[in-house]
């Protein structure tokens, strides 16, 4: 063997000890089954289309070491993404030093020739200060200032030089890909004639996404997500359920409201297995490999359906997410036996809730996400629906059950007893506890 090829088994040696040894870091953050779940998904979407990744300028200045952190590991398993990076508080500095004024227009900024030319500067000074940071880091990147976005000149003469993207050229993107870089994009353009264009980098970052349709849009910001009226964040939103609640908000500020249409504007064009995320770049291995995630998830989502006969239900595919989610076979007169109350399904039924009706109190006798689901915020859209329309409610687990955890937050008391632990929820009254408890733990198991 000569040397070129020692060297190449020795790097290939490296670079699997490397991957190996990230899998067991991520091993703190969840088990090894989502991890695996999660880089399959990945490594399946294949390299152009695993994720387009948008750093704002504000990020670039405040949290740059975690940004090529967070980069550099996703590097060494073999994941590329693609990032579009903003300047936004840069080149506001850069034009007060300059003496040159800055206004905007519904949040975009008017580019006059004097502005443009600053941003242009500051732009690849952001572009090669983020791939420098990274090279230093071993991390091969590609700086790709122009080239990628053709427009037109918006129609809004108030707003100067501002582009609206009318095409996207992806060789510069694919080729940086094929040479084993990860790409990085300022949001300029340029026209037919070749006159260069500001582009706001958030539609940057979705006109980009539209033509590549990534697995995963990234928003990396220093919130790390979405807000609710008390400054938490909003773990999930399924658009589909979620969206009109959201925007009727009064809380909801302007500024969100517009991220929030931006992304359902992306989505509704992508596949269904398309998201978006924002979060933090300290948490984006947490937000890409774990069910729980660090951040928002935002995805269409599917509409939850009621049935309240059993002859709605679609029972093949029930039994089915029933039998490969717990890896168990359902009792053949199940159905037949069921006395149904109310069961709730996804529209895909890819998460679904069973009730019956015990002691008068309505008993959750199943409740099931599939495993290409977790994560997605499905189970967590299918629980709100129905906690709302049945406040009061028991159900029963097998002690050691993942799922657990969940039904303790969810929960207003519980009790373990030999292999079950029975959860209950509004009844207060202790004899109605009791009762509910006795009637959990004799019920048969319908698993086996």
């Amino acid at each position: 063997m000569n040397k070129a090829n020692n060297s190449y088994v020795e790097s290939t040696t490296s670079q699997s000890k490397i991957k190996d040894t990230i899998i067991q870091l991520l091993s703190n953050l969840a088990n090894p089954k989502e991890i695996d779940q999660y880089l399959n998904r990945f490594v399946n979407a294949g390299q152009s289309h695993f994720a387009v990744i948008k750093v704002g300028g504000a990020v670039l200045e405040n949290d740059l070491d975690n940004l090529c952190s967070s980069l550099a590991f996703l590097e060494q398993i073999g994941l590329f993404p693609i990032v579009v990076h903003g300047a936004g508080p840069q080149l506001s500095i850069n034009l007060k030093n300059a003496g040159i004024e800055s206004e905007f227009i519904d949040g975009q900024r008017i580019t006059t020739a004097e502005v443009l030319s600053v941003a242009r500067k500051t732009f690849i000074q952001q572009n090669l200060k983020l791939a420098n940071r990274l090279q230093n880091m071993g991390v091969k990147t590609a700086s790709i200032t122009s080239g990628v976005f053709k427009a037109n000149q918006t129609a809004n003469t108030q707003l100067g030089l501002v582009g609206v993207v009318t095409e996207i050229d992806l060789a510069p993107i694919q080729q940086a890909l094929e040479n084993g870089t990860i790409p990085i994009l300022s949001s300029l353009a340029e026209t037919e004639s070749g006159q260069c264009l500001n582009i706001n980098a958030d539609v940057a970052t979705n006109q980009l996404a539209i033509a590549l349709k990534p697995y995963k849009i990234i928003f990396l910001t220093e919130t790390g997500g979405l807000l609710d009226q008390d400054d938490n964040i909003i773990s999930s939103v399924n658009l589909i359920t979620d969206y009109n609640h959201l925007m009727n908000q009064p809380w909801l500020h302007g500024g969100m409201k517009l991220k929030i249409k931006q992304v359902a504007e992306i989505l509704s064009q992508l596949p269904a297995t398309a998201s978006v995320s924002i979060t933090k770049p300290s948490h984006l291995a947490k937000e890409l490999f774990t069910h729980k995630g660090s951040g928002t998830l935002i995805r269409k989502g599917e509409s939850i359906m009621l049935h309240e006969e059993i002859e709605s239900l679609k029972l093949v595919k029930v039994k089915n997410i029933l039998e490969t989610s717990f890896k168990k076979t359902l009792n053949e007169d199940y159905f037949n036996e069921l006395n149904l109350y109310r069961a709730y399904t996804t529209y895909c039924y890819r998460a679904a809730a069973i009730i019956t009706l015990e002691e008068n109190i309505p008993y959750l006798d199943k409740f099931v996400v599939a495993e290409d689901a977790k994560g997605e915020g499905l189970g967590k859209a299918l629980w709100a629906t129905m906690i709302s329309e049945n406040p009061k409610m028991f159900w029963r687990s097998r002690n050691g059950n993942q799922i657990n955890n969940f039904y303790f937050k969810n929960s207003d008391g519980c009790i373990k007893d030999g292999q079950w632990t029975v959860f209950w929820l509004g009844i207060t009254d202790f004899d109605e506890i009791k009762k509910c408890v006795d009637c959990a733990l004799a019920k048969p198991a319908t698993l086996v």
